[in-house]
C-alpha cells in the first residue's frame, strides 16, 4: 500500500460511516485504512467492525483495551501500517474525492517536503460556517503563533513518523499532540507545505469557548515553550508563549466573536 489512513474513532456511531465513505471514494485507490477504537460506549465499534467486514482487504480495525487517548490510539495505528505515506482522518470529517490524490503529488514531486496538509473549512447543520488557512510553507518563525498545520488533512512520510517516534504520549500533550508532532519533525529537519485549498471540512459547532477545557491552553503554551527553544526561536518570542492562557480566560462571549471572525476571513 502506497497510503496507510490512520483514524481514532471514539463514540461516533452517527458519522463513521460518513467518515469512511470519503476514503473509499478517493480517486487514489492505493490507500489501506487502520481504524483504532479507543473504548467506545456506544455502538462505534460495532459500526466499524461491519464496515471492515465488507472491506476485509482495504481496512484494519484494532480495539484499545480502555480508553488511553488519541496521542496512543494514533500511535496503535501508526504500528500497523504498512504505507510509505500516513495519511489522517478524522472519524466525523469529510473531506474531498480528490484529496489523497492532491496530496501525493506533492509528495512525489517535492522531495524536500514531508508533510503536506490543506486548507479546511468547519461545518454544522447549517452548512460550512468557516475556514481556516495556513502559509503554502510554513517556517520554524511561523510556530510561534499556532500549529502551522491542520492535523487531520496532513499526509505524512512515514520515514518522518519514525524518525521523531511517533506521537509522544503524556498529559501534558492531550489535545496538541499533532502541534507538538510538527515541532519534533520541524527540529529533526523536515518540512512541510499547505495547499491552498479546502480539501477536507471538519465537523464543528460554533461554540469554540465551551469545546476546549483551560488546560488544554495550559499545554499549548506548554508546547509553545518547547517550539521556542527547540527551533532555537528568538528568546522574545516567549512571550506569545502566555498568549493561549489569556485568551483561556477571555470572557466566551468576546473569545467566540474573535474566534469566529478570524475562520470567516
Amino acid at each position: 500500500m502506497k497510503i496507510s489512513v490512520i483514524m481514532g474513532i471514539y463514540n461516533c456511531q452517527d458519522t463513521l460511516e460518513e467518515a469512511v465513505n470519503c476514503i473509499l471514494a478517493q480517486t487514489y485507490t492505493d490507500w489501506e485504512l487502520i481504524m483504532c477504537d479507543d473504548g467506545s460506549t456506544d455502538c462505534t465499534y460495532e459500526i466499524a467492525e461491519r464496515i471492515q467486514k465488507e472491506n476485509p482487504e482495504k481496512i484494519k480495525l484494532i480495539r484499545n483495551p480502555e480508553n488511553l487517548g488519541l496521542n496512543q490510539t494514533l500511535n496503535n495505528c501508526l504500528a500497523l501500517a504498512s504505507g510509505e505515506y500516513i495519511a489522517r482522518m478524522d472519524a466525523d470529517d469529510i473531506c474531498s474525492p480528490e484529496r489523497f490524490a492532491e496530496e501525493i503529488r506533492i509528495l512525489e514531486t517535492e522531495p524536500d517536503i514531508s508533510i503536506v496538509s490543506t486548507d479546511m473549512e468547519y461545518f454544522d447543520e447549517s452548512g460550512v460556517w468557516g475556514r481556516i488557512s495556513h502559509p503554502e510553507y510554513p517556517k520554524n518563525c511561523d510556530f510561534i503563533r499556532e500549529s502551522p498545520f491542520c492535523h487531520a488533512p496532513c499526509m505524512v512520510r512515514k520515514i518522518a513518523y519514525d524518525a521523531v517516534g511517533g506521537y509522544s504520549v503524556s498529559k501534558r500533550l492531550l489535545r496538541v499532540e499533532d502541534y507538538h508532532l510538527w515541532v519534533k519533525m520541524y527540529a529533526a529537519g523536515f518540512k512541510g507545505k499547505n495547499i491552498p485549498v479546502p480539501l477536507y471540512q471538519m465537523r464543528d459547532d460554533r461554540a469554540a469557548k465551551k469545546r476546549r477545557k483551560f488546560r488544554y491552553r495550559i499545554n499549548e503554551a506548554y508546547v509553545k515553550a518547547l517550539a521556542v527553544k527547540c527551533l532555537r526561536l528568538p528568546i522574545h518570542d516567549y512571550v506569545y508563549v502566555l498568549r493561549p492562557i489569556i485568551v483561556g480566560l477571555l470572557p466566551e462571549c468576546v473569545y467566540n466573536f474573535l474566534h469566529k471572525r478570524r475562520l470567516s476571513k
